[in-house]
């Protein structure tokens, strides 16, 4: 044995009991459907006629229903008898290349065959202007060329920084539609300043680009389309403010969000930007996120996989304490370094603490969380930050769960079971 392998061998596991967490359900029904009537709803006020080549965004998170969202968009380009194309508007996701962006669409579901529309991937800019505080502003060559664009984005909480503008529309337009140029220059002077430059620049673009509406997504806590909206560009600045306020009520999170260790099975580029929602987890990458009385508060955060949608780019690991060597082993220095490059940020793509199984990132996670007792540990495991309406928490725990209405005990306590390789199974 090792001395790390001495060092852990005897930190006991908790028994574990299985919780389902209850959160507000608000899945729109048909989205493609809803999508369609909000788009019809606004027809008479959007500039779309015949013959226009309409540019549609499509970026790298992990929308649901986005293959439907954006079908329902395509569908309204040609009933006006235009020409509709998706351009990829993720910035330096994909590795900062036309090929990568094209990738990542399709682990999503989004390609000409599922949308009804060619996707043109280019990361040529073109510059159109310069914002007020003195910042160029850059744009997709091939959206700057359309007739016509519609922006497609989620409005969500930003996971390293707050404001009044976080993840929505106009960082779309700002740092999606400014590809790697574009977001780089967003993000120069660090993340203190980014709500005021996606503002500037998205304010400067859009006297230039030909912008006819933009389609707002909000998701419920179960990663379930909430709500589509459909606003023309006079209406983003401000409208966004008020979905980005429903958007932060509608979150998941842990209702037990004091602990001594939380294990994630899997991080990934398809779950959030940083691999798992820092708002979720309580922990941040930048001091641009002021820490409330509600964020959870835990000592130790191991991962144990990263997903396959990810493509090697496991930009987060540098947040986490612990992760396993098979997490480590799917790492892509050139997937995962432009992100960054880009946002100027080191800390999320440092490398931390790697165990060689399953079993000792828990012990790892456990051993080093400053508790006088490891067999009273405060310890959940959860799959991924989207999905905590499941999860296992530590027999501890047990009565304090009984104890929220949103939270119920749904098994005896049991072990946590492991393969040959000390593995979770």
């Amino acid at each position: 044995m090792s001395t790390v392998d001495n060092l852990l061998a005897s930190v006991p596991i908790p028994r574990v009991v299985a919780v389902r967490q209850r959160f507000e359900r608000r899945a729109v029904h048909d989205v493609e459907r809803g999508c369609g009537e909000a788009l019809r709803e606004r027809r008479d006020h959007m500039a779309v006629k015949t013959g226009m080549r309409v540019a549609i965004t499509a970026g790298s998170r992990g929308i649901t229903n986005i293959s439907e969202i954006l079908r329902a968009v395509v569908a309204e380009v040609k009933m006006r008898k235009a020409v509709p194309f998706l351009v990829p508007a993720m910035g330096s996701h994909g590795g900062a290349t036309a090929e990568g962006q094209v990738a990542v669409l399709a682990e999503m579901g989004v390609t000409e065959d599922t949308v009804g529309a060619p996707i043109v991937s280019s990361m040529d800019t073109v510059k159109i202007g310069a914002a007020c505080n003195g910042l160029p502003v850059y744009a997709d060559r091939a959206a700057y060329s359309a007739d016509a664009i519609v922006l497609v984005n989620r409005i969500k909480p930003h996971i390293a920084f707050r404001g009044a503008f976080e993840s929505g529309l106009l960082k779309m337009i700002a740092i999606g539609l400014g590809n790697q140029r574009g977001a780089e220059i967003c993000h120069n002077l660090g993340f203190g300043r980014i709500e005021e430059n996606i503002l500037a620049l998205a304010t400067e673009a859009l006297k230039h680009l030909p912008v006819v509406c933009g389609v707002a997504v909000l998701e419920d806590a179960y990663h379930d389309t909430a709500q589509v909206e459909v606003l023309l560009p006079e209406e983003i600045k401000a409208r966004e403010p008020e979905l980005l306020s429903a958007a932060k009520k509608l979150l998941p999170r842990l209702y037990v969000g004091e602990l001594d260790a939380l294990i994630m099975d899997e991080i990934g580029k398809n779950i959030a930007g940083s691999g798992f929602d820092t708002n979720v987890v309580g922990r941040f990458h930048t001091p641009y996120i002021s820490r409330s009385d509600q964020d959870a508060r835990i000592t130790r955060i191991a991962a144990l996989d990263l997903t396959d949608e990810s493509h090697g780019n496991a930009n987060g690991v540098g947040i986490l304490d612990f992760i396993s060597e098979r997490l480590f082993r799917k790492i892509d220095l050139e997937q995962m370094y432009p992100n960054s490059l880009t946002s100027t940020v080191p800390l999320p793509v440092k490398i931390p603490m790697i165990l060689k199984n399953d079993r000792q990132v828990i012990q790892a996670a456990i051993r080093t969380s400053n508790i006088r007792d490891h067999r009273a540990v405060r310890f959940t495991r959860i799959k991924n930050t989207q999905t905590l309406e499941t999860l296992e928490v530590s027999e501890s725990l047990t009565s304090e769960i009984g104890q929220h209405p949103g939270a119920e005990v749904s098994s005896e306590p049991y072990d946590l079971s492991f393969d040959a390789y000390d593995n979770l199974v």
